[in-house]
Parts: structure tokens; sequence; C-alpha cells
């Protein structure tokens, strides 16, 4: 009977290890952060349009599971400076991009190894920076920077966070599509 309490603490303790270990497997086997394929990079390089524009995996390795609807076109965008990767989509309709009523989303996954907290999102970005007047706030469940649009950036709000170590999420939306903001922030998973 000793023998075979011995054998089931053994096996039980080998079945715990498998279990533990296999998450810790599939999480080294994931990208650290999502890159652009190479046909993407080209796209963006060539400002290739999509009409329609494309919906919620328009990101190669983000899910924007709350994407609004009556987006006409989009765009990929692609940047790579001072170490970073910035990497994106911004969907649009067929309104002037000064009209208020215009509806636009823009989504970018910023890539740096230095990326480890919000203070972090200040470092110079390309397109679109967490400078001047910006508040710490918690938007879909995140803690996120945010800062309202400056001209450059359009109208509405822009907001960022840390997804994971060197790994942020921006997301620029104008004032038609704030008020759907907190679902959008809450619904993009890398």
């Amino acid at each position: 009977m000793n023998r075979f309490r011995h054998l089931a603490a053994l096996s039980a303790a080998v079945l715990a290890a498998t279990v533990l270990a296999a998450p810790a497997a599939g999480a080294a086997t994931r990208p650290s952060c999502p890159t652009p394929s190479k046909t993407e990079v080209k796209r963006a390089k060539n400002s290739t349009i999509d009409r329609p524009a494309r919906r919620s995996t328009a990101i190669r390795g983000v899910r924007v599971k709350a994407l609004p609807r009556g987006f006409a076109y989009g765009e990929v965008s692609v940047s790579r400076h001072d170490g970073l990767t910035e990497y994106g989509y911004r969907w649009s309709d067929d309104r002037d991009d000064v009209d208020r009523k215009h509806r636009s989303l823009w989504v970018r996954v910023v890539c740096d190894p230095g990326l480890r907290g919000l203070n972090a999102l200040k470092a110079p970005l390309q397109l679109g920076t967490f400078s001047g007047d910006v508040v710490k706030a918690e938007i879909g469940g995140r803690k996120v920077l945010l800062k309202e649009g400056d001209g450059a950036l359009g109208h509405g709000n822009y907001v960022g966070w840390v997804e994971r170590e060197g790994v942020a999420v921006t997301v620029m939306a104008s004032e038609p599509i704030l008020p759907q903001l907190s679902g959008i922030v809450a619904g993009i998973r890398l």
C-alpha cells in the first residue's frame, strides 16, 4: 500500500508539473511584439489604401474586437526609427478631416525594449507623442496616458498604455467615436 501511495504522489507531481509548464512553453513561442510582414511594409511605403477598410484583424498579431462600423477606407502605417518599430492601421470615413463629424480610428503597436511603464510612452514617437497636457486615467480597464488631439493627430482623444514589457499600444479616436473608446480599448488583444 505504501508503494501505491508513493506512485500516486509521484504521478500527481508529474501531472502538476506538466500542467504548470504548458502555459509557460506556449508563452515562450508567442512573439514579444507584433511586427509587420514584408508585404505590410511595402503597402505602407506605397501608401496603399484599402477600400473597404479591413476589419478587426487589420494589424497582424493584434485584434481590435470592438471595431465601430461604417469606415470607408483604411491604411497600414509602418515606421522604424531610433530602435523603435511603430506598426498600425487607420480606419476612416469619407468626410473631410476637418469636419467634426469625421470618424477615424487609429490603432498602433510600438515595439521598444525600453518600454516598461506609462512614463516610457513619452519617448520620441514619430507619429503622436505624449507630451504637454497628458493625464493618467483608466479606460477600458487599462491604466493609460490620455491626451486630447492636438490638430496634428486630428480631433478626439489619444490614449496609450504598455501592454507588456517592450510593447505599447496607442489609440487615436475621433470625437464621434469617443463614446465607444472604453470598449475599443478593452477589446484590443495582442
